[in-house]
């Protein structure tokens, strides 16, 4: 058993009991020592190397401490010692390797070093460098002392390699989650703290053109409408940018995007929002088929963002001179919405990730012309079908065209 304690002088140390069964000696060599006992008993050695290498990384904007620089070492050597003593079959073997090893509720040792390394301004690079010099480190010192191994010591090698590839995924993991986590946050505060001055703004302009409507003393003159227009049309459009971070930022912290179910025909959705792409997209043609029984319990704001994500992707990446084909279907069991446009095929690789976050459906020839959102549209548009228990899929071909079909259950 393994313990991590500290002395009077508030150094941590380990202490290390074992069984009075359990001989450490595994030959008839006694100047012989396992790998365990032997890291116990060059902890001081380890943790100055460390220490060392920690303060050789620890360049720039970053300042820590020789404590800090230590952080968590005693209990990751810890965590190794005990984990190279356990008892461990194959098949535990194999799934430890698999990265399947049950989760703890309490953060482990290795996943706070991350989190304060984090905080103390080491990148990921940095940090994973740490657990190579940590196993170099040790390796080295125990390959000294013990020049000549036997298939004991390669096991036990093998068990301190699994203890650090361990230690080095959790951290990977929690220091990759902990960044996630805050440019999720800083997206959030960010789209909610532009949310004010872009309402003021766009009900500035607004004002201004109806003033300038109805007063005929000194009206705006062509040029003057001209602006303020453009100064209204390019504010809905960073607002419309914004609030979807927002339903990024709420679906990816994940709470899921907030779902408001209520009795609504989505046939009338369908024909108001079609309607508005059509005054939208006064050039384009949008053909609408409305069939069934299309009454139901959902949410009609996020329904219509579903109709006006697909039908704008599709007027986008469509050729200019081809409809936009949209049907809305209802039987017993479900809604069925399918929007199809012809147009440049998606490549398949990009079929794979189409619905991810800042993920668009590029072509191979590149961006379609004009092509200037942020990929955010069929994010949420697939997290909105999925709070509402449905599906959504994409077929694309350079002869069928491209697809998107999305199913919504009546009843959850």
């Amino acid at each position: 058993m393994v313990e991590c304690s500290k002395s009077q002088s508030e150094k941590p140390v380990l202490v290390f009991h074992r069984p009075k069964s359990e001989n450490s000696k595994i030959s008839s060599d006694d100047n012989k020592i396992r790998l365990a006992d032997f890291i116990l008993k060059n902890t001081k050695q380890i943790v100055g190397e460390w220490e060392a290498f920690g303060r050789a990384l620890a360049t720039g904007d970053i300042h820590l401490t020789p404590l800090a620089l230590r952080d968590h070492i005693y209990e990751l050597l810890a965590f190794i010692v005990r984990d190279i003593q356990s008892p461990q079959t194959y098949s535990e073997q194999v799934k430890k390797s698999h990265g399947g090893k049950e989760k703890s509720s309490i953060p482990t040792a290795a996943e706070t070093h991350a989190a304060l390394r984090l905080a103390g301004g080491f990148n990921i690079d940095q940090m994973v460098s740490e657990y190579r010099a940590l196993r170099a480190s040790v390796i080295k010192l125990w390959s000294k002392a013990n020049p000549v191994m036997n298939s004991t010591d390669i096991l036990d090698l093998t068990r301190f390699n699994e203890s650090i590839d361990q230690e080095l995924a959790e951290s990977v993991s929690h220091y990759t989650q902990k960044v996630n986590y805050s440019k999720d946050l800083f997206l959030g505060i960010l789209s909610h703290d532009l949310a004010t001055p872009l309402n003021v703004i766009s009900m500035s302009s607004q004002l201004m053109l109806n003033i300038g409507a109805i007063n005929k003393k000194q009206p705006l003159d062509e040029r003057q409408t001209m602006l303020v227009t453009q100064i209204h049309e390019s504010t809905s459009r960073i607002t419309k940018i914004v609030t979807d971070l927002l339903d990024v930022t709420r679906a990816r912290f994940g709470s899921g995007l907030p779902v408001t179910r209520a009795i609504m025909d989505m046939g009338f959705v369908s024909r108001q929002l079609v309607d508005e792409m059509r005054a939208a997209h006064p050039t384009r043609t949008i053909l609408l088929g409305v069939t069934g029984d299309l009454s139901g319990e959902w949410d009609k704001a996020r329904i219509g963002q579903v109709f006006s994500n697909l039908i704008g992707n599709a007027i986008q990446y469509s050729f200019k001179d081809s409809s936009i084909d949209v049907v809305v279907n209802g039987n017993s069991e479900e809604a069925i919405l399918s929007v199809h446009n012809m147009g440049i095929p998606i490549p398949p690789n990009k079929l794979i990730s189409i619905f991810d976050a800042l993920s668009r459906a590029v072509t191979d020839e590149g961006d379609h012309p004009g092509a200037i959102n942020l990929g955010l549209g069929l994010y949420i548009t697939n997290d909105i079908v999925a709070s509402h228990g449905g599906t959504i899929s994409v077929t694309s071909s350079e002869e069928e065209g491209t697809t998107f079909t999305v199913k919504f259950p009546r009843a959850v």
